[in-house]
């Protein structure tokens, strides 16, 4: 993120090979995937690392980029064993709510750390963050009732407030149903990362290539 001006993120909407190859062939720079959570975009759930571990080795030997990971969520917590075989699985960094990340993940784990604030956040406190090595921060504000909506003036004021006050670079999870020309904005917002999930990429290889090849052509021309 801090090489260019946007970087295009996919965060995949199951944890598949197959999506992930497709959103890598059609020009995403980095994807996420999922664990002990259930995902309200998508409707999936997602077991334990155990369930996936082959899948994300597969995943891992399609690109050397960033590689991400929701490790918990809801009602489901992480695990500190599960944390430390992250990284030697080729993993980057993580990306959790900051409300169910716990203590011990402030701690050294081999990962980049990223955090996620929500509509119910208080952003006053974002400018903290980098006290704790947080490298980015994600802003999923919009509430759950909303997504799939489209970006509104309303969204943008709100993103710009959370790039003023963090201080560390903003990922934007497509919550709204972002569409190419929403580019321009958001990059002209400050936001450093779009990451598109199962809203914008749907669910199937012809979707995800469809959204990414044209997200991709759509931030090449911004950049």
């Amino acid at each position: 993120m801090q090489a260019r001006k946007l970087t295009l993120v996919v965060s995949l909407p199951a944890n598949d090979a197959k999506l992930a190859r497709a959103a890598l062939e059609e020009g995403a720079d980095g994807l996420k995937v999922h664990m002990n959570v259930g995902h309200r975009a998508s409707g999936n759930r997602f077991g334990s690392l155990d369930e996936y571990e082959n899948t994300f080795r597969e995943i891992r030997s399609l690109f050397e980029g960033p590689l991400g990971i929701v490790p918990a969520g809801g009602a489901e917590e992480a695990k500190p064993e599960e944390i430390g075989r992250l990284s030697p699985l080729g993993f980057d960094f993580y990306s959790i709510y900051a409300h169910h990340l716990p203590s011990f993940m402030l701690h050294e784990t081999g990962l980049d750390r990223t955090f996620a604030v929500n509509e119910f956040s208080d952003l006053a406190l974002l400018s903290s963050a980098s006290r704790y090595g947080f490298t980015a921060v994600e802003a999923s504000i919009v509430p759950g009732d909303e997504y799939g909506t489209p970006l509104t003036f309303a969204d943008v004021l709100k993103y710009r407030s959370v790039v003023e006050r963090a201080g560390i670079p903003v990922l934007l999870p497509s919550q709204r149903k972002l569409v190419p020309d929403d580019v321009r904005v958001l990059g002209d917002t400050g936001i450093k990362a779009i990451m598109l999930g199962a809203i914008v990429v749907g669910k199937t290889e012809e979707t995800m290539r469809r959204a990414v090849a044209d997200f991709r052509a759509a931030i090449d021309r911004w950049n």
